[in-house]
């Protein structure tokens, strides 16, 4: 039996030191040593629990992964999605089980950095009960408004939102989208009325029902409604200008909107294991997660609908993102004053 988890330190003081030592730490002694140890393995069905619903990036690569994981070691991967609880409920779930490999994560990284900062109560510390493996990118994010708003770009969205309230769609408490209005609305003073959702798929529901103004989210979920006339795309949040995927949307830089929300915090759903995971399945898993993006039809597929251009971070880079972007997400948080109601 695993030994309980330690004590999570108090919401508002997870300092950079605290949240990046234990797991870069665990990170270099888990990846790269020991391959012998995953002989045998697996030896019955991997679970990957997915943190959002259905309908978001973070399922369809998911699906995508289990399907290479499964080609490969030729035995049952299966995905199970456990959304809600800013991805602690999936986490949770994953932490407490045994490192065998068995059972993995796969969440928004950016719900990993956030939840010990916008809860008040943490079943877990990431930071500490979690080995992260490989990241995939999320690629091009568009901001998309329902058809019948009367705004074609992002100058006149705002002056919308300096007449009347605006509502916002978001994904997931502590997002990069929803601190990105969150500041957008300091800095215009728009009113802009944020709505969380349990994924993204919930949200896109309402937009194409009109009942919310505004949302963003993956390419590949929002890619439908926007080639259907449904939704117009007005802005990428995240990512480079993509021509050739959305021809003509500017980016937050195009329109001069500047400051850190709008260039420091970038998003990718992670593998992730228990604590204590054995190094040479946690080597294996990352090998295996980086070739699928060459090696495998469905995860191309997906990246490509993404708009994801670069290969998963393992290792090295992924060490270096964590460093770089969740001290980013959390000291925003910080500053916003932002929790989780």
């Amino acid at each position: 039996m695993k030994t309980p988890f330690p004590s999570p330190p108090a919401r508002g003081d997870i300092s950079r030191r605290h949240v990046l030592g234990a797991t870069l730490g665990a990170m270099g002694s888990c990846l790269w040593s020991g391959p012998s140890a995953a002989q045998g393995w697996p030896t019955r069905p991997i679970r990957i629990v997915a943190a959002q619903a259905p309908g978001s990036s973070n399922d369809t690569t998911a699906r995508a992964l289990a399907e290479y994981l499964g080609a490969r070691l030729g035995g049952s991967v299966v995905v199970e999605n456990r959304p809600g609880g800013i991805g602690m409920i999936a986490a949770d779930h994953v932490a407490r089980a045994a490192p065998d490999g068995h059972t993995l994560l796969f969440a928004l990284h950016s719900q990993l950095a956030q939840a010990p900062v916008l809860l008040k109560k943490v079943p877990l510390d990431p930071a500490r009960d979690l080995v992260p493996i490989a990241g995939f990118g999320t690629g091009v994010a568009p901001m998309v408004v329902k058809k019948d708003l009367p705004v074609r770009n992002l100058r006149e969205l705002i002056a919308l939102a300096r007449q009347r309230p605006v509502s916002v769609g978001n994904f997931s408490i502590g997002s990069a989208w929803q601190l990105m209005m969150k500041q957008l609305q300091k800095q215009t003073g728009g009113q802009f009325d944020i709505i969380t959702y349990k994924g993204t798929g919930p949200m896109i529901m309402d937009l194409l029902a009109g009942n919310i103004d505004v949302g963003a989210g993956s390419l590949a979920g929002l890619s439908p409604g926007i080639q259907r006339g449904a939704l117009r795309p007005i802005l990428v949040i995240t990512g480079e200008r993509a021509e050739a995927l959305l021809p003509g949307v500017p980016t937050w830089a195009d329109e001069g909107i500047t400051g850190k929300a709008f260039g420091s915090l970038r998003e990718c759903n992670m593998l992730l294991g228990p604590v204590g995971l054995n190094e040479g399945i946690a080597a294996r898993l990352a090998m295996l997660a980086r070739e699928s993006a060459t090696q495998s039809e469905s995860m191309k597929r997906v990246l490509a609908q993404l708009g994801a251009d670069r290969p998963p971070w393992v290792g090295a880079d992924l060490r270096a993102f964590i460093q770089d972007v969740w001290p980013a997400y959390q000291s925003m948080t910080r500053e916003q004053g932002l929790t989780a109601e």
